[in-house]
């Protein structure tokens, strides 16, 4: 196969999202052996295999997970780029207004989403703090959103705004490959002291205080401090560059250049949280999109073996 076109693209989501090479051919109109041979295709493309094929089924490969989220993107842009007569007009059918945070669930999600709610169209705004997305669903701006809060600083909000937690997880450290500690299977918070760290800002939901507050019951006060709110490549090299360690999402994608590590004792902590408005969005479309964000989140864990490794020694299996 000399290239990648969307089809394949369109092929691979499928067979991640059914967990099955047979329902992946019907619901893109292929036979199951036409399936097969082309994903025998595209994984003879990438140079090894993106599934791995037991009597259950398929499941990403590590490798695959990470190829499956690039091509969510990709096919999530290519069909945003519709010509006008393709896209929703506004008595059409619901179109569902969501508020994201910055998690990399997004993509996955949506995929899913498409598949559980074809009838339903998904506008997306992208919203850094989870206060401010409180306030757009209580103002009646969006009926869904991904929030985060922190334990013991459950997010707040009016009876008009209902929320279920959707995952909650440690917060690691993301590092230069060339650090001291980078050989280390995890990484004590104090032994980070006298470095420099990249935070990001106020979200209204008790970040960066649970961090500050981490580091003060370790006995310590960070000693430099970059606030960066910014493009996650952007931080990478950073980091990559050996100008500080930061505070990141357990599913931080790893590279040559940056490692990432949990903290010993897990002092720190996020939940991410499905909120929706009251009386604005029905049960069934609460559950579809909450069983999208759950797969969407399990599916990141596999291209994050830190994650993995992590999840093992702590509780002999992956995060819930």
């Amino acid at each position: 196969m000399g290239r990648l076109e969307i089809r394949h693209l369109r092929a691979l989501c499928a067979i991640a999202d059914t967990g099955s090479l047979r329902r992946a051919a019907v619901s893109q109109g292929y036979s199951q052996p036409a399936m097969t041979t082309q994903l025998q295709r595209i994984e003879q493309y990438f140079g090894e295999p993106l599934f791995e094929r037991s009597t259950a089924g398929v499941e990403p490969t590590p490798f695959g997970a990470e190829v499956v989220a690039q091509a969510r993107e990709v096919v999530a842009r290519v069909e945003a780029m519709g010509p006008r007569g393709t896209r929703p007009a506004a008595g059409a059918g619901r179109v569902l207004t969501l508020a994201v945070t910055n998690t990399p669930m997004l993509p996955g999600l949506l995929a899913r989403f498409r598949g559980a709610a074809p009838d339903h169209a998904v506008t997306v705004t992208s919203v850094y703090s989870s206060a401010q997305i409180v306030g757009m669903l209580e103002d009646g701006d969006v009926d869904v959103a991904l929030a985060v809060d922190y334990p013991g600083q459950e997010l707040r909000h009016s009876p008009a705004v209902a929320h279920r937690g959707i995952v909650t997880e440690p917060s690691f450290v993301a590092m230069s490959a060339g650090h001291p500690l980078a050989h280390r299977m995890e990484v004590d918070l104090t032994e980070l002291a006298d470095g420099a760290w990249f935070v990001t800002p106020d979200d209204g939901a008790g970040w960066p205080g649970v961090f500050y507050t981490a580091c003060q019951v370790a006995g310590f006060q960070p000693a430099t401090v970059h606030e960066f709110l910014g493009d996650r490549g952007q931080l990478q090299s950073m980091i990559a560059d050996g100008l500080g360690v930061g505070v990141v999402q357990a599913t931080f994608a790893a590279t040559e250049d940056v490692v990432v590590k949990p903290l010993t004792g897990t002092p720190l902590w996020c939940r991410y949280l499905l909120a929706w408005r009251v009386g604005a969005v029905c049960d069934e479309l609460v559950d579809a999109l909450y069983r999208s964000a759950v797969a969407a989140y399990r599916e990141l864990t596999a291209s994050a073996p830190h994650l993995r490794d992590w999840a093992a020694r702590t509780y002999n299996t992956l995060p819930k």
